[in-house]
């Protein structure tokens, strides 16, 4: 799933590409990218395997480094297969699009139109949500179902059912307007795909296949895996390098199922460019167009795409992370330029698909580790900061005391302990990274600050 806006808190400048850096994808503009991915895989260790496309009128090109796993030495390839989570919620919102166009239903239509009779999908002041509201994430539905509770956190999704998406839908009383407010929910991305699967009297997979991916020749876009695809996947990896479980989400597939490949993206992303010729252009086009602010400085909100304003330049974009991956598409329509970037690691690589579309967004500056030294406290102290802090809009960290320990565990990650440097900030040992929780003047634990990268992450606590 996506960790919306982490990209908008870069480092220093660390590499300063051509300003149209793949212009006429030239040798000098593909070393300076290759020298991107290999400090990120070898100088910082932040994956263990990248991929970048990058098309244009002229072409397409894929550059790589790094393996598919930290056991196998085989390079990844425009073939190889990635999770790429929360980028499936624009092949949604296209599905949406295209079946309007197709007047096989409207953008105002309220979803208790589609849902069974037995669901009684909650309002708010004789307001309706609509399926509109699900696309541009206005629904007041929250970022996860209450009663999701997963009985393994590393493959969260797998678990939660189609019947507990009812039951919580008819027990949720909303606590906003629907239509006020910009709030990301994978709950309404699944939501969505879930109704248009059941419009179409198909399974989510078949409709993505049948109305997206044939039409466009995206063979290797998948939810369920051929024999052949699985031979070609990368191995996801954690935060810290070590091998993360894939990720099975039957239910909320609309929110983060695909698999998918660069050369599949590359497809995807010069269809929606115009460079290949396409019927779906139109509807595409649709899905780009603003349909609202997010509350977040210089972005905006399509039919499931974000739109990005900054430094003269409006780029489109997505991204998605899941457990062992992380991914991004986006492009400059004016400029007619797209960028794919795959990894398989959780790590954040939006720096490095924003940079390559505009030179002025920094990539992340990376500080050297820094020797710190635990201290003793009485371990009473962490029952406070015990709970689950939302980091990103699906994106929690749940923190947790066992004995004298205190441990992280980020959404779809391993459990790792942090140790004290002062009575209210501690650090990791497996990465370069700091939590410092923050009281408020009564001294209650309100909410959390993540140091990492060069960047501060704030993670309000809710549980």
């Amino acid at each position: 799933m996506s960790k919306l806006f982490k990209l908008l808190v870069f480092g220093y400048l660390l590499i300063l590409l051509p300003q149209h850096v793949f212009a006429a994808q030239d040798g000098q503009a593909e070393t300076e990218v290759e020298r991107i991915l290999q400090e990120r895989v070898d100088k910082y260790k932040k994956s263990v395997g990248l991929i970048v496309g990058l098309v244009n009128d002229q072409g397409s090109k894929i550059i790589s480094y790094g393996k598919l796993s930290q056991d196998h030495s085989q390079k990844p390839d425009g073939n190889t297969v990635f999770e790429i989570g929360s980028i499936t919620k624009v092949f949604t919102s296209l599905l949406l699009a295209d079946m309007v166009k197709r007047g096989e239903l409207r953008l105002s239509d309220p979803i208790t139109k589609f849902l069974p009779k037995s669901v009684k999908v909650p309002t708010k002041d004789g307001k309706e949500i609509t399926l509109f509201h699900l696309a541009i994430h206005t629904s007041g539905l929250p970022r996860l179902p209450g009663n999701f509770a997963p009985k393994n956190m590393n493959n969260p999704y797998a678990d939660y059912t189609v019947e507990q998406m009812y039951e919580f839908l008819s027990n949720y009383t909303l606590t906003r307007d629907i239509g006020a407010k910009y709030e990301y929910s994978n709950l309404g991305g699944g939501l969505l795909g879930h109704i248009l699967a059941l419009k179409a009297g198909m399974d989510y997979e078949t409709l993505v296949i049948t109305r997206i991916c044939e039409p466009l020749k995206m063979n290797s876009t998948r939810i369920k895996l051929s024999t052949e695809l699985q031979a070609t996947m990368a191995m996801g990896h954690d935060q810290a390098g070590k091998t993360a479980m894939n990720w099975d989400i039957p239910t909320l597939a609309g929110a983060g199922a695909l698999h998918s490949t660069a050369n599949d993206m590359l497809k995807f992303v010069a269809a929606n460019l115009g460079l290949i010729k396409s019927d779906l252009l139109p509807v595409m086009q649709e899905t780009h167009l603003v349909r609202n602010n997010t509350g977040v400085l210089n972005l905006e909100i399509g039919l499931g795409w974000h739109v990005l304003n900054k430094y003269g330049t409006e780029i489109v974009w997505h991204n998605g992370g899941t457990g062992g991956y992380h991914s991004f598409i986006g492009f400059d329509k004016k400029k007619r330029v797209g960028v794919v970037v795959l990894s398989n690691s959780t790590n954040d690589i939006d720096d490095i698909g924003l940079h390559l579309l505009e030179n002025k967004y920094a990539l992340t500056n990376f500080e050297p580790s820094k020797g710190r030294t635990a201290i003793k406290l009485d371990p009473k102290i962490y029952d406070a900061y015990v709970g689950q802090y939302e980091l990103a809009p699906n994106f929690i960290i749940t923190i947790i005391r066992e004995g004298d320990g205190l441990y992280a565990q980020a959404t779809g990650q391993g459990k790792f302990e942090v140790f004290p440097e002062a009575e209210t900030k501690f650090f990791y040992k497996v990465v370069d990274a700091q939590i410092m929780f923050n009281l408020s003047e009564a001294g209650v634990v309100e909410s959390l600050t993540l140091y990492q990268g060069g960047r501060e992450m704030t993670a309000k606590k809710f549980k």
